[in-house]
């Protein structure tokens, strides 16, 4: 029952304030943690089965602390009183969940396109893709932005909810975590193949069921959001797996057949062309209003997940 009280609460705070920002948020220093066991941990000239293993032991221990730290913290204030702990825990699923800072940084593009101000639009472009931007149109622009939100909607908020639903803050934070250390050493690149594998292996294993059913809420929320669901559904049997991710399709083919456009497809990355498979139909152009179409069905997804799942917590206490 507190777990459904605290994860309503967090939610609707990330909603009305978004992320907060200052120098000790959980989820910066976890970031801070991985820097420096990059650094302490990786050698450039390292042997395979060295890197593997410094790598392992990084991200297991990590994943360990973010999970112990909240836990014991919380058991304590519990213990103390009831409401403390409500408190603490429901400030704890606020800086866990990135809906609104999903929304507000893909609306930057949307305000600059519809400025007709391509540069400003590609500038902020390029603080939430790794793509190159500094050459795409509106079009591309607008896809790019349209990628991001229906690829992020499961790891920034349906995956973080589930684990919250699941076993409260402390399972989030350690999802977090491992969603973190993908973001930061998770590459398939000379640097970080090795050092890097469990941490990308980790996180596949932690979104794949979240991402399959973030592309079902999508589905069943394209309705209400006047888009097409039964196309979406086509497009997400048939192209769900065209990303060498397992996960990130999931969500992507869906918004594509919603919507009716295509998207991913080539892109340059530091000047180097990187060739995609084209997910969804190119039935019309991706445009800037479909920036503002794929953020209202990520809230839609959202507001069902949460729904679902609080009613899923109340059931299971009632029991």
């Amino acid at each position: 029952m507190l777990v459904a009280a605290v994860l309503v609460l967090g939610f609707f705070a990330d909603r009305f304030f978004g992320d907060p920002v200052y120098p000790f948020h959980p989820v910066r220093l976890m970031g801070w943690c991985i820097a420096r066991g990059d650094k302490l941990l990786r050698r450039e000239k390292q042997p395979r089965a060295a890197a593997f293993v410094l790598g392992t032991l990084l991200s297991v221990c990590l994943v360990a602390v973010c999970f112990t730290v909240p836990f014991a913290l919380l058991f304590y204030l519990y213990r103390l009183h009831p409401i403390a702990g409500v408190v603490v825990e429901a400030a704890f699923c606020y800086q866990i969940f990135a809906a609104k800072a999903l929304r507000d940084e893909s609306m930057k593009v949307y305000f600059a396109l519809n400025k007709n101000d391509i540069g400003e639009a590609r500038r902020w472009l390029s603080w939430i893709v790794g793509r190159d931007t500094e050459n795409l149109n509106e079009e591309e622009i607008s896809k790019a932005a349209v990628e991001t939100v229906a690829e992020n909607l499961s790891d920034g908020v349906i995956a973080p909810m589930i684990y919250l639903i699941i076993g409260g803050a402390p399972l989030g934070f350690a999802y977090k975590a491992v969603n973190t250390l993908d973001s930061m050493i998770g590459y398939k690149n000379e640097k970080y193949a090795y050092f890097g594998k469990f941490a990308a292996r980790l996180d596949d294993v932690a979104n794949f069921f979240p991402s399959r059913l973030s592309a079902l809420l999508m589905i069943v929320a394209a309705p209400m959001c006047k888009l097409d669901a039964g196309r979406a559904w086509r497009i997400f049997v048939r192209d769900r797996y065209k990303h060498k991710s397992p996960n990130s399709a999931q969500t992507e083919s869906v918004c594509a057949g919603a919507l009716g456009v295509s998207l991913s497809g080539d892109h340059y990355y530091g000047g180097k062309l990187v060739r995609k498979p084209v997910i969804g139909d190119p039935l019309r152009p991706v445009v800037k209003e479909d920036i503002k179409r794929a953020n209202r069905l990520m809230y839609a997804a959202s507001w069902l997940c949460l729904l679902l799942g609080a009613a899923a917590r109340v059931l299971v206490y009632a029991l």
